[in-house]
């Protein structure tokens, strides 16, 4: 069965392929920022990390859905979202390096939960989108002896700009993180074991979703 993964992220495109699935990639035409600050207008509160990574997995895996639909696609859409929780803030992608660095500081020694949202629709021709939804999360613990000048090295790569966080638990971040608590592969930024559950609701076997390669 075809795949279509709703990110251009390669953490998640990289955990699919070594999944044994190798998805199309279509980037969603979602505009984050505005979406979640309309809905917080609107209900006059701050989303909870949870419910913020959840709302922009569906858009965004709701809009590739739509675009497929339309083309006649015949498989699943899969989208996600993250977000890592620290004492109560949520930090998403600090893509300044003096923002990555504080936040390293902060980190050091302490243990945070990292969210993700994840959102399945099954596309099929000539039948109504269906859609399945989870959040998963994952409790990180960072080394408390990491020196400054490891974070400022660490920084100064640029791998942790643009990452929800600003660290990686499968690239260069890997050696200053501990501990992890939960599905290690929702830190690299999608939960395999609860995109399996979406996909198995919507009535797809997990094994279908595999390359011939892989099988």
């Amino acid at each position: 069965m075809r795949v279509c993964l709703a990110s251009t992220s390669p953490a998640r495109l990289m955990l699919l392929r070594q999944a044994g699935i190798e998805p199309l990639t279509r980037a969603p035409q979602v505009d984050e920022e505005a979406m979640i600050a309309g809905v917080e207008a609107t209900e006059e509160r701050t989303l909870p990390p949870e419910e913020h990574v959840l709302l922009l997995a569906r858009a965004k895996a709701a809009d590739v859905a739509a675009a497929l639909a339309v083309e006649g696609f015949d498989g699943i859409v899969i989208g996600g979202d993250s977000m890592f929780e620290l004492d109560g803030a949520t930090l998403g992608k600090p893509y300044e390096p003096d923002i990555a660095r504080a936040r390293w500081h902060d980190m050091r020694g302490r243990t945070g939960t990292l969210h993700s949202g994840h959102s399945v629709f099954r596309v099929a021709p000539d039948a109504p989108l269906r859609e399945a939804h989870a959040v998963a999360a994952a409790s990180v613990s960072f080394a408390a002896d990491l020196t400054d000048a490891e974070i400022d090295a660490y920084v100064a790569t640029g791998e942790p700009l643009l990452v929800a966080g600003a660290f990686t638990v499968d690239s260069l971040g890997g050696a200053f993180i501990e501990r992890v608590e939960g599905d290690p592969s929702t830190v690299v930024g999608m939960s395999l074991s609860t995109v399996r559950a979406l996909v198995r609701r919507l009535e797809v076997e997990w094994t279908d979703l595999w390359a011939p390669h892989a099988s």
